[in-house]
């Protein structure tokens, strides 16, 4: 280990001049110790015995003094205070002190959140992984950051007076009239002939009578009294069998909505209507719609139906449709429609018109029955007349034919 010596053993020639330096460059003077942080300060020692020139002793009080503010400053630095926002900086004339300032000065100084930045504030876990690890780099600028972050579009706001489009559905808006797969049921001499607009889209391709579950025809039928139950549409065919009412329509050809069919076509459809009733002879035709009957005006009259001149109901006997030379033609009743897409009328005021349709049908079918059951009685006893005058004709054939004559001898 390197051995110190005081500046009382050093020579004369490293004691310096007037000027602090010696003349060679390897001599270094003790009083230009100027690292280590101030410890060579403790071998620095002058005696009190030694007369050196005023400048060389001025010079190492002088650095004795430096060494000990640069050590003060960095203690102090250590425990040093957070500076307040918008203090001044303190200007230090000492190229050391004014770094070692400048190095806390500019050290990062927490930012002073508000109440509500620290509610939108999470500070994160130093155990959980970021998500974003590049949003976490201190290089990053706001701008790159956001570039980062995912876009969302801004709700627009709907403009006043424009309606919303409609969505596209998956069902077509029409089908042909040959792809059709519903058929009428109009067999001889019926009670009743229901006559529809045209068929739906599901009644078109399932081949049943309104078939769409928000369609009113099948409760209506049972509510009214027509059917003793709550028939599904799978029953189309049935109906004539179970309760002698028929079904047809004026238009063939199915679609979304009846309104999407033009008055031309619904007119077109009158004389074909009128040769089914005349060919088949029901009872009452029912139309199930206003739109039908309208239909029947204007191919019978050339013009529109007055608002006046229009009831819900039987009609005048004038208006029987199918009239022949032969036959006076089936009366008119006029039924509220059953689409679910139709809500100009209520539940119960549907169901009222059909009621009065219901109460006629209930009649005339026990009136038929009383019928069926008079002609049958009648037919029972032609059958008894016919049997009885039988038996009673092999009676005197039997008596007539008596034993033979025997011959005397």
């Amino acid at each position: 280990m390197a051995k110190f010596l005081s500046a009382a053993q050093l020579p004369l020639t490293t004691m310096g001049n007037d000027s602090g330096l010696s003349s060679s460059d390897n001599d270094v003077p003790v009083n230009q110790v100027t690292s280590f942080n101030g410890v060579l300060n403790q071998f620095v020692h002058v005696s009190e015995t030694e007369t050196g020139t005023s400048s060389s002793s001025s010079a190492m009080q002088e650095t004795k003094r430096q060494l000990d503010t640069t050590a003060d400053l960095d203690s102090d630095a250590q425990t040093m205070p957070k500076r307040r926002r918008g203090a001044p900086t303190p200007t230090l004339a000492m190229s050391k002190t004014t770094t070692v300032a400048k190095t806390t000065l500019e050290s990062p100084v927490p930012r002073r959140l508000t109440r509500s930045q620290s509610r939108s504030t999470t500070p994160a876990s130093p155990s959980v992984p970021s998500i974003r690890p590049e949003l976490d780099s201190p290089s990053r600028s706001p701008s790159a950051i956001a570039s980062t972050l995912p876009s969302t579009p801004s709700p627009t706001k709907r403009s006043r007076g424009r309606s919303t489009p409609r969505k596209a559905t998956s069902s077509p808006i029409s089908l042909p009239a040959s792809s059709c797969l519903l058929r009428d049921t109009i067999p001889e001499n019926l009670i009743l002939l229901l006559v529809g607009v045209n068929p739906g889209i599901m009644t078109g391709t399932t081949g049943f009578a309104y078939a769409h579950p928000s369609n009113l025809f099948w409760k209506l039928l049972h509510a009214s009294g027509i059917t003793s139950i709550r028939h599904p549409p799978s029953d189309t065919y049935r109906l004539p069998e179970l309760y002698n009412v028929g079904n047809t329509n004026i238009v063939e050809r199915p679609t979304r909505d009846a309104s999407m069919l033009s008055k031309a076509e619904m007119d077109a459809g009158v004389p074909v209507l009128e040769a089914k009733i005349a060919e088949k002879k029901p009872a009452a035709v029912c139309l199930v719609g206003k739109s039908i009957w309208e239909s029947v005006w204007r191919a019978r009259k050339g013009r529109n139906i007055k608002k006046e001149e229009f009831r819900y109901g039987w009609q005048d006997g004038a208006e029987n449709m199918g009239r022949t030379e032969e036959w006076e033609g089936a009366k008119v009743f006029v039924a509220t429609t059953t689409s679910g897409l139709a809500a100009g009328m209520s539940y119960a005021e549907k169901l009222a018109v059909w009621e009065e349709l219901g109460t006629w049908v209930g009649s005339r079918r026990e009136a038929g029955q009383g019928q069926a059951q008079a002609q049958a009685q009648a037919d029972a006893d032609a059958q008894g007349q016919l049997k009885t005058e039988a038996e009673a004709e092999a009676v005197v054939k039997a008596e007539g034919s008596g034993p033979a004559p025997t011959l005397a001898p």
